[in-house]
């Protein structure tokens, strides 16, 4: 057998062992078949130049990006007040009862702006049985609409036909009441303006240019740029802005 062992029986026994010349097969079997596989070519990669490849984006355009300072233009007679009027002088409280959305309360609110002045201002801002000030640029100095937070302030100086309010600085409650409601332009000066404009000085603001001039004196003063304020105000208020923007769906009726 091949690969067996054989026994001498001589005096020395050994044992010696034949084996046959047996390589194995490195072929496979035939019972295992594997599918034959045709090289497919591999394409290479190439990059398109971007104007072959349109994109499309959505652009979202606001008022306040296409212009940050409306130009707009205000003129006439001026009301000059003095530091810290706040808003009780503005608008006393008894008066906060009425609604501004109210067409006819509104126009009562107009009528009593700045009637809490003290009597030492002796020119009203609003005559007796009028709703309207035949003043429209109020000037103060710094300070202006402190107190309480009401928005009754703005509203009611807007109501009384205030284009426009300059002062040193602002109280920053009334600064941003005056902004939400777009009632007023709270323009600040660079000096102290009331000190060199007096009550009945006819003036006028470019709001564009940041500046004041009063014909009557002829003099003309620099204000700080309203900026991003400006388009919410001349909108009508922020949520007039937001709908004009896009932000907000517009009302319908």
């Amino acid at each position: 057998m091949p690969g067996a062992a054989t026994l001498s029986l001589s005096p020395n026994p050994s044992f010696t062992t034949s084996s046959s010349s047996h390589k194995p097969s490195l072929s496979t079997p035939n019972f295992l078949k594997f599918p034959t596989l045709s090289p497919t070519p591999i394409k290479p990669l190439t990059h398109a130049p971007q104007s072959q490849l349109p994109i499309s984006r959505t652009t979202f355009t606001t008022r306040a990006a296409a212009s940050t300072t409306p130009s707009t233009t205000f003129h006439g007679l001026c009301y000059v007040v003095g530091d810290n009027i706040d808003t009780d002088q503005i608008i006393p409280a008894e008066y906060l009862t009425l609604v501004p959305s109210n067409p006819s309360e509104y126009e009562k609110l107009g009528s009593y702006a700045l009637c809490g002045l003290p009597a030492s201002y002796s020119t009203r801002f609003v005559d007796p049985g009028e709703t309207k000030s035949k003043y429209s640029i109020l000037i103060g100095g710094a300070n202006f609409g402190c107190g309480s937070s009401r928005e009754h302030a703005p509203v009611a100086l807007g109501a009384a036909g205030v284009a426009a309010v300059v002062a040193e600085s602002y109280a920053r409650i009334f600064f941003r009441n005056s902004v939400a409601t777009g009632e007023v332009y709270p323009l600040e000066s660079e000096g102290r303006v009331c000190e060199e404009c007096k009550t009945g000085d006819v003036v006028s603001i470019e709001l564009s240019e940041s500046r004041l001039i009063n014909h009557t004196t002829g003099k003309e003063y620099t204000l700080k740029p309203i900026g991003d304020a400006g388009p919410v105000i001349k909108a009508g208020g922020i949520f007039a802005y937001a709908r004009e923007a896009g932000m907000i769906p517009t009302l319908t009726t």
